[in-house]
């Protein structure tokens, strides 16, 4: 899955117990009719692929959704759920270039005149 839009926030990396857990989050502004304000994590070595992008650059994010289970201490379990980045890439420049044509030629039919009669069947 992919997520395309403007960079709005990108976090410092996040180091985590003992272990050195890494994280870093990014927050992509979607550029559609109602944008949508997309937080994506990046976790280990992945946080490093941050690091040579910034805000307001437009890019496209390969995402996984990851789903996670917790029981809490009353008994209750819950559902989490996140947005794990693994790819970060600019966003292409839309071509502006004419189409091509492949070999055909537009011309405009002449207009009719007044003059003319109409003999179309229909």
């Amino acid at each position: 899955m992919q997520v395309t839009g403007k960079i709005k926030l990108i976090s410092a990396t996040q180091t985590f117990g003992s272990n050195g857990f890494r994280k870093r989050e990014l927050v992509v502004t979607t550029e559609e009719q109602y944008p949508q304000m997309i937080l994506v994590e990046f976790i280990q070595d992945k946080c490093d692929l941050l690091d040579s992008y910034s805000v307001g650059q437009d890019v496209t994010v390969s995402i996984n959704l990851r789903g996670r289970e917790w029981v809490n201490p009353q008994g209750e379990t819950k559902y989490f759920n996140s947005i794990q980045g693994w790819r970060i890439e600019g966003a292409q420049a839309q071509n502006t270039a004419t189409p091509p044509t492949a070999g055909f030629e537009t011309t405009s039919a002449p207009a009719a005149s007044s003059n003319e009669p109409d003999d179309l069947p229909f």
